[in-house]
């Protein structure tokens, strides 16, 4: 069985205790393990505005995560979360080969500037006007 590797954005009620934005993270996290994934990162964003209202709210907590799992396991946890009222959205993407070599650079700290060089460029054009 083959194991792709994943990004998982997800938005949590934002009415609920601080207590449950935990309990709710570690009850996905637990999902993931529980279908067979390993988790890489989890990063929570904190409460965050919304550009328009999810469910009449205006804001919710946001949380990212990085994980390998195999792809049965995704329709299994999307389909609990689905259920799951404390959950308003998720995201889930599957990392392709290029997404993963530019994870590894960004684990590595070492993501190369590809703006600096076109920045020069244009500082350049400027001065020859």
């Amino acid at each position: 069985m083959s194991k792709n590797y994943y990004e998982f954005t997800y938005i949590i009620n934002p009415v609920l205790e601080e207590d449950m934005f935990k309990e709710t993270v570690d009850k996905v996290n637990k999902l993931i393990e529980d279908n067979g994934g390993e988790i890489d990162e989890v990063d929570e964003w904190g409460l965050r505005q919304f550009a328009y209202d999810i469910d009449k709210k205006g804001s919710g907590y946001y949380v990212n995560m990085y994980f390998t799992a195999p792809a049965e396991a995704i329709a299994s946890v999307e389909r609990q979360l689905r259920i799951d009222d404390n959950v308003l959205r998720f995201l889930t993407l599957k990392y392709d080969a290029k997404m993963l070599r530019h994870r590894e650079l960004q684990r590595k700290n070492e993501v190369p500037d590809i703006f600096a060089i076109e920045d020069e460029d244009e500082d350049n054009e400027e001065d020859d006007d």
